[in-house]
């Protein structure tokens, strides 16, 4: 035990973060909501950038929950 806390427990104050990860699920698992060519960004329909994007937001996400949930 070091400063009163065991070896391998996770720091409590910001398990509330895990949750985040499952946020792009709804979002990209509603097919109605983003079915469709219009907007266009540079020529690109909808249905792909949009995808595309919540690529990236996965990925930030994730990388954010587990550098703020990491151990010191």
């Amino acid at each position: 035990m070091e400063n009163g806390i065991e070896s391998g427990a996770r720091p409590r104050k910001r398990r509330w973060l895990i949750p985040l990860i499952f946020l792009p699920f709804p979002a990209v698992l509603w097919v109605p909501f983003f079915n469709s060519a219009e907007p266009t960004l540079a020529g690109v329909p909808f249905f792909y950038w949009y995808q595309l994007l919540w690529i990236l937001i996965s990925a930030a996400l994730t990388i954010g929950v587990y550098l703020a949930t990491d151990k010191e």
